[in-house]
């Protein structure tokens, strides 16, 4: 069936935005790291004086970039991060920066590239029986969701492990069903160079301190942007608290039992802390924090129709839980900056982004392993509520990210034009506390 005429116009405005994007992006790819390379974080707290222009040249220049003008709010000032981003979702405009391509140790914000990456290889409902070789190699003090060995697991349980608590131990059994650790890291750095996040080197597949490991706010930004064109990324990236399969027992009586166990996110500004409140249209995404990398954190949230996405690596102030705290500093500024301020860059489509006219095809997967609807609850004109809990007794978010019908153009190939709204219902009606 023939596009409709709005959706021609926008997709021949989003693909003049990819053409002049790639050519500011040619250069930087000189740069770009191959499987093979080593490269390495900056070792000192001074940005390189120069990095990769993808998206604009601005976005390659040290310091903090951002068009201020009459009406503009000013930035925060109490905001120590090395280097951070505040985009908008929909048009990919990145509204301000600070350092944003400086290859920084991502830690386990890099799992949003896992994820992204493995989701749809793998039907959610198959089992897996995890063997002692699945959780060979996991880094020591790495976090973990609980997972034993000879026990049996569903991919929806090891992926609400990955996103819920980090466990590298999830990460490890998913990579094992994916040929292996080597394997997955090959299929990692392929992903990331096909999205253009060039800043990115993968190196151990959770996001744990290894030499060479890098990426860039910028990059983590490109990453969450794709990874929650997918359905399931986008529950299980958003979902507070989840049932999580216990260790198989006997008891008091003799029967054998498996008892499941609350596993909650780590996310704070998602389910909150002591010093941080859950913040107003949170919906994800990751958060991370290694001996190297120090906290890092990329997040999406809405607010009065505008969806945005802020990440922030290595904030120089030792405070808790302040790499949240920067975070919701930066969101409420884009908010407030949002339709007043030029931008200073954007974020570029992949590589495989469809020419103009093209007619969408055949969805691709927009859930893991299956043939969805790229959308939550498209078709069906329900809009999911925030805290519903889900059918399997997990609550939270859930599909509160599901982008309806003509929102978003899935084309033949895989690739995709992020057209103007991507709304998320319900966000601000979410419960101040888990």
């Amino acid at each position: 069936m023939p596009a409709p005429n709005k959706t021609i116009r926008r997709s021949l405005l989003v693909t003049s935005a990819v053409l002049s994007s790639l050519a500011l992006a040619a250069p930087a790819a000189v740069a770009a790291p191959s499987p093979s390379g080593s490269p390495s974080a900056s070792p000192s707290a001074t940005p390189p004086a120069s990095m990769s222009t993808v998206g604009g040249t601005r976005l390659g220049q040290p310091g903090t970039q951002v068009n201020l003008a009459s009406g503009v709010p000013v930035l925060p000032k109490d905001v120590s991060a090395r280097s951070w981003i505040v985009a908008d979702a929909e048009s990919g405009d990145v509204l301000a920066a600070h350092n944003a391509h400086w290859r920084l140790a991502p830690a386990s914000t890099l799992k949003m590239l896992f994820a992204d990456t493995l989701l749809p290889k793998f039907p959610r409902d198959t089992k897996h029986k995890v063997v002692p070789s699945d959780l060979a190699g996991i880094g020591p003090g790495s976090s973990m969701v609980g997972i034993k060995e000879e026990e049996t697991y569903t991919v929806h349980d090891l992926w609400l492990g990955v996103f819920l608590r980090s466990g590298n131990d999830a990460v490890h059994v998913l990579s094992a069903m994916n040929k292996g650790v080597e394997n997955t890291v090959k299929d990692m750095n392929e992903h990331a160079e096909e999205l253009q996040a060039l800043d990115t080197h993968v190196v151990s597949p959770d996001g744990y301190d290894a030499e060479g490991q890098v990426s860039s706010a910028y990059d983590l930004t490109l990453i969450a942007r794709s990874g929650l064109q997918k359905k399931d990324f986008r529950e299980y990236c958003s979902t507070v608290t989840a049932k999580f399969p216990g260790e198989t027992k006997k008891d008091k009586k003799g029967k054998t039992v498996r008892k499941p166990f609350e596993i909650q996110n780590t996310n704070r500004l998602l389910a909150g802390d002591s010093d941080v409140p859950v913040y107003q249209g949170i919906a994800g995404v990751k958060n991370g924090n290694t001996t190297n990398a120090g906290a890092t954190f990329t997040g999406v949230a809405e607010r009065n129709g505008k969806v945005l996405l802020v990440t922030v690596m290595k904030p120089e102030k030792d405070e808790h839980n302040e790499v949240y705290k920067e975070t919701a500093r930066l969101f409420d500024w884009g908010f407030k900056a949002a339709g007043k301020v030029q931008p200073v860059g954007e974020l570029v489509p992949p590589r495989g982004a469809a020419p103009a006219g093209a007619q969408p095809g055949a969805n691709p997967s927009g859930e893991a392993g299956g043939s969805g609807d790229g959308g939550g609850t498209a078709g069906t004109g329900a809009k999911p509520v925030a805290s519903a809990p889900a059918a399997d007794g997990s609550s939270g978010i859930g599909t509160a990210l599901g982008i309806t019908g003509g929102v978003l153009v899935l084309l033949a190939g895989g690739a995709f034009l992020v057209n103007r709204r991507w709304p998320l219902p319900d966000l601000v009606r979410r419960r101040t506390r888990p």
